[in-house]
């Protein structure tokens, strides 16, 4: 088993080479331009999605910022955390297959609460106290945990319209959710950190139901 995980891993990685440094893949263009606008989510307990999670991802170039295809990433990545199926607080791009540096999240701490889409997200400082506190995940259904998180977070990404590093200082139930969405960019589950994980039996309740109507099909283009 361990050795069939490897060679996924490792053709995961070949996949993600593209001409260009930084650049999508042929691989990447399929999944974007194939899925539907509410995407695939990918979970932890099938195989070929847990190399993906557990894949750490790379930066994309200034070229793939300006492509029509990251554009469109993010539309169908904001449409996907907040569907019904779904209804998150936050996702990152190997939730959806696409092992990049790129994160979406709820706002709480901003007027009117936007979801925002960080590419070339990094965590440059933890600060603050450390509480744990409740977390699901849309890779790990059913399941809740109580994580220890810092209270604040100084992030940086880049900017996709004028390709200049931006920087923010965030704080509060916000700051919890960038470090849950970072952590999925370094192949790091919330289950990895928690202090105990339980079954939400409303959540599987929920997720049972949606699997009923024919949700959460692992579609052809992640092969």
């Amino acid at each position: 088993m361990r050795r069939f995980i490897l060679l996924l891993s490792l053709a995961v990685l070949s996949a993600s080479c593209g001409d260009r440094d930084g650049d999508f893949t042929a691989r990447e263009r399929r999944i974007i331009h194939e899925s539907d606008s509410v995407m695939y989510v990918t979970v932890i307990d099938n195989p070929l999605d847990s190399v993906i999670l557990r894949t750490p991802s790379t930066m994309m170039s200034d070229r793939a910022l300006k492509s029509e295809e990251f554009r469109t990433l993010c539309e169908k990545m904001l449409s996907t955390v907040q569907s019904p199926e779904q209804d998150g607080v936050g996702i990152s791009a190997p939730q959806v297959g696409i092992n990049r540096r790129l994160v979406c999240v709820l706002r709480y701490d901003k007027p009117g609460q936007p979801f925002e889409a960080y590419p070339n997200i990094l965590i440059e400082e933890l600060f603050g106290e450390v509480s744990s506190g409740p977390e699901g995940c849309l890779s790990i259904p059913s399941k809740r945990g109580l994580v220890p998180r810092y209270s604040g977070v100084i992030i940086s990404w880049t900017d996709p319209e004028t390709l200049v590093q931006k920087r923010d200082t965030v704080r509060g139930y916000t700051a919890v959710i960038f470090q849950h969405e970072h952590d999925h960019l370094d192949g790091i589950l919330y289950t990895d950190r928690a202090d105990t994980v339980f079954t939400s039996a409303e959540m599987a309740a929920e997720r049972a139901a949606f699997e009923a109507a024919g949700a959460y099909r692992r579609p052809s283009y992640l092969d």
